[in-house]
This record gives C-alpha cells, structure tokens and sequence, in this order.
C-alpha cells in the first residue's frame, strides 16, 4: 500500500490550506450499475467488513462470528464460514485470498480462506476481559486492536506478540483503540481512539503520538470505528454520529485537516468501510435498534 509520496515542503503547504467544518455533504450513491443497499441476514448484527478478493465483500456478525460474502455485483450473498460463537469484527483480505478476522470479546482473531470459509489458523492474543477490534496488513505482521486493553497483537508467519501501547495515549472508560490503518508513507499505524475522539500515529513498537488535526467540530472523531486510507487521505467512520470524517494528512501521519464529513440518510450506526470500484461500502451495525433474531440489517454504497 506504500505510496510514491511528495515532498515535505509542498506536504506542509498543502496542510496550511485548512477549510472550515461545514454541515455534514451527502454522500452520492450509484454508478457501474451496482446495488447501492445490499440486505443482510436478518438478526445478523454486522460489524466488520472487507474487500479485495474478486467482486467480493465479506462481512462478519457480532452474535457468533459468522461471515457472509456477498458479490458486489449482484448483492447476493451466503454464509460461507460458520463462526466459532464468538464475534467476527474487524477484517482485512490479503493477497492470498485469505481473511484476517477480529475476535472481539473472545481475545483472539483468525484466518479464513476467502474463497472456501474453510479456518486456516486461530490465534489467542489474551486471556480474561478484552475485545479485539480491527486489524491491519503490513509487511511486518497483521496488527490487531484491544479496545479494552492497551496493547497491539501482532501476527506474523504465524507467530503471535504483545506490543504494549505507550507515548500519548491513555485508556479510559469505553471503547478505546479501535480502527487502525497505515500512516501515508507506510513507516508507522494510525489507530483512532473512539471515546476521546483523538487520532494517533503509532509506530510498530507502539509508541503513540497524538495526530495534530484541523478544522473538526466539538465532536473531533469522537465514536471512531473503521479507518480507510487512499494515498494521503483517511477516512473515518463516526459510528453513532451516522457519518464519515474525511482528513487529507500529511506524508507520515504527524498532522493532517479535515476535508469534509460525509453522511448519508441510509446510515444507522454504520461501523467499518472498505473499498470497491472507487465506491465505499459501510455495513449498518444499528447499535442504537435493540437486536431480535428477526431485526433486518443492510450495508450502503455511497461515493465519496
């Protein structure tokens, strides 16, 4: 995902241009004809979501860990991977196909063949109180979040390590680390903080440093949940405030702005994102509707 990058001259001009936070602009769907809501199993309670393996998204339940793929072109899916009766949130496609998953409250995270749903491998990360959130590709490893726990769990060549968080932030009561993507020039993680509303850019080691950010309302990225990153642009999903932060940032994370929030009425709670034929796709995790095995649940398309 490394990127050619520009100089830090013109990376900090370009940040000293700052725009004042407007009223949230509606995301535009549609385009290349594909569905722009896609319907979920009833009662499925959706989390994560991940793309990059054909037509592909993938998306992972909160009740037991199920995963359901669905083809982007037609919005047809099934479940193809059984879940282990724990939750399956944070995902990310590699490219071998294979799915990296969150584990959640169970503390641990998994690998499943994108094409199959056959369990590759299983990893425990940490015994007692957790919940592992997201997850992250890079050449050093897979790299996963505790919410609750200030530590990073790295994978790599099936090999499992702790990297404590330490610098600047500080867990508190709530949802703690939550998203977590690469910095610009690929050298360190960002990894936002849901409820302090702050980001931070955290190297492999996990010293964190907070990102100086411009321009964002009295809300900051207060409820941040899923991070998609495109060149030097991250966009960050604002669960319970139903919208998306959009930063432009400069080549190593340190700093960035805020270019516009993004929302649309089809959001309710919508948690992670990903990316497909220059279209974003959010599934509604509808925290704030009280869960029945009967309670529809729906991912939108929109078009930044």
């Amino acid at each position: 995902m490394l990127r050619r990058t520009l100089a830090i001259v013109a990376a900090a001009a370009t940040l000293g241009v700052l725009t004042a936070p407007a009223a949230p602009a509606a995301a535009h769907p549609g385009g290349h004809g594909l569905p722009t809501t896609i319907a979920l199993p009833d009662g499925f309670q959706p989390e994560g979501i991940a793309t990059g393996l054909k037509s592909w998204a993938f998306f992972g339940s909160r009740v037991d860990g199920d995963i359901y793929r669905v083809d982007l072109r037609t919005g047809r899916g099934a479940v193809i991977s059984q879940g282990p009766g724990t939750q399956s949130l944070g995902m990310k496609v590699d490219r071998r196909g294979r799915l990296w998953v969150a584990g959640g409250s169970g503390g641990d995270g998994r690998l499943v063949d994108g094409r199959t749903g056959r369990l590759l491998d299983s990893f425990d990360f940490v015994e007692g109180t957790s919940f592992v959130n997201d997850v992250i590709l890079t050449p050093r490893g897979a790299f996963f979040t505790d919410s609750v726990n200030p530590q990073l769990y790295r994978v790599q060549r099936g090999r499992v390590s702790t990297v404590p968080l330490t610098g600047d932030i500080a867990y508190t009561t709530g949802n703690n680390a939550n998203g977590i993507a690469r910095t610009p020039d690929g050298r360190a993680l960002l990894v936002v903080q849901g409820n302090v509303g702050k980001l931070f850019r955290v190297t492999y080691r996990g010293v964190a440093t907070e990102v100086r950010l411009t321009g964002l309302d009295d809300n900051a990225l207060r409820n941040g949940d899923g991070l998609w990153l495109r060149g030097r642009t991250l966009w960050v999903v604002q669960n319970r405030l139903n919208r998306v932060a959009e930063l432009r940032l400069n080549r190593d994370g340190t700093a960035g702005r805020l270019v516009r929030y993004l929302t649309d009425p089809r959001f309710d709670v919508p948690t992670t994102i990903a990316e497909y034929r220059g279209r974003f796709y959010l599934p509604n995790a509808r925290f704030t509707t009280p869960p029945t095995p009967t309670t529809p649940y729906t991912a939108v398309a929109i078009r930044p």
